[in-house]
């Protein structure tokens, strides 16, 4: 062989076991690769609140649109706008000089008619006049007192009063103005307690009762909550739209909720327990959710999961997961399945308890289910 040959063969053999030691050499990143570190956590109970949401509506507890009975000119005006009223209190009163007229003219009528009764009576008693005579002019007293009483209550409606205790809304009418029966005088309203009804599906039925406890708020006071409890559930659900109306009932002794209020509410069910991880710990895939467990040698194992409620950055999870599982909380995009990793944090319980500011998890009708 010549010398040329025998230099490009030892050049060879060197390279080839250059190549080898590269390959054994630790830490060159073609060997076996050093654990990934990562947070952990331990999967325990924790107490939870399940809630629904749903937009509603104001309704006070007791209103109506005050008119008057019959057309007459208004003679006073015995309010406000904006006043409060008891019930019963006089609010308009409308002229009627012909009806008083009226009155005393069936008074004097009824009183003839009573008196000549009384003496028909004592008559009849002596056996001196035919009951026949006496039972028709009984007949006429009755008539009298009937017309009386007639023209006694034309006159009352002509005396507008309150029919509850409540808010009057803006005065329509002013002295001298002609009413009639479609004439607006004012709003009448208590707001002492006020209703929202509100919508919520169909599925969610049966797990809403009358006594549940209610939050409402409302855009005009940031930051406030008005308690209240459920206090109707309709009999019929809407054919339409699968949802059934359901009324809270709210006290408002400071009057800050209004007819026609556009109210967010919240139906809190009975706490309970149940598996809490922070959404981190969650991969999505698709429609799929995964998460990524720990077995007793800190290797990955991927299983798949059923979330439920999530809010305030925790998922419940319903299916897949079993107490004291160690799982993966931060770090989940550097493993994969049969990799082992270096738990850098090893909590004993999930971040627990949600707080009270919900992030719905789907929508349905004018509600969100939790």
């Amino acid at each position: 062989m010549s010398p040329r040959r025998l230099a490009l063969a030892a050049s060879s053999v060197m390279l080839l076991l250059l190549s080898g030691c590269a390959e054994d050499k630790p830490g060159n990143g073609r060997g076996a690769s050093a654990p990934v570190p990562v947070t952990t956590g331990q999967v325990s109970l924790s107490p939870w609140n399940d809630t629904l949401q749903a937009l509603g509506t104001a309704k006070a507890r007791e209103s109506v649109t005050v008119t008057a009975k019959v057309s007459e000119l208004v003679e006073q005006v015995h309010f406000d706008s904006g006043q409060s009223v008891a019930k019963g209190a006089p609010l308009v009163t409308l002229r009627g000089e012909a009806q008083q007229a009226a009155l005393a003219q069936a008074r004097a009528t009824f009183a003839e008619a009573d008196q000549l009764y009384r003496r028909q009576a004592e008559l009849a008693a002596q056996k001196l006049v035919a009951t026949a005579t006496l039972d028709n002019q009984r007949a006429i007293r009755d008539g009298a007192a009937a017309r009386m009483r007639e023209v006694e209550a034309e006159i009352g409606d002509r005396r507008v009063r309150a029919p509850f205790e409540g808010v009057l809304g803006i005065r329509q009418v002013s002295p001298g103005s002609l009413v009639t029966p479609n004439t607006v005088i004012a709003t009448l309203d208590d707001i002492s307690r006020v209703y929202v009804d509100f919508q919520v599906p169909e599925a969610d039925l049966a797990s809403i009762n009358p006594g549940d406890r209610v939050v409402g708020g409302n855009v005009a006071y940031p930051g406030r909550e008005f308690e209240g409890v459920v206090s109707t559930i309709d009999a019929r659900v809407d054919a339409a739209t699968r949802a059934v109306t359901v009324r809270a009932d709210f006290p408002n002794p400071d009057r800050a909720l209004r007819p026609g209020m556009l109210v967010e509410v919240r139906i809190y069910r009975p706490q309970r327990q149940a598996m809490v991880i922070p959404e981190i710990a969650v991969t999505q895939v698709g429609r799929d959710s995964f998460v990524y467990r720990l077995s007793a040698e800190d290797t990955v194992e991927q299983l798949k999961v059923r979330t439920g409620a999530r809010r305030a950055g925790v998922v419940e999870i319903t299916e897949g997961l079993g107490l004291g599982d160690r799982i993966i909380v931060d770090g989940t995009g550097k493993v994969r399945p049969g990799q082992k990793v270096a738990p850098t944090a090893d909590t004993q319980r999930m971040p627990a308890t949600p707080g009270q500011d919900d992030r719905p998890a789907s929508q349905a009708v004018e509600g969100t289910r939790q």
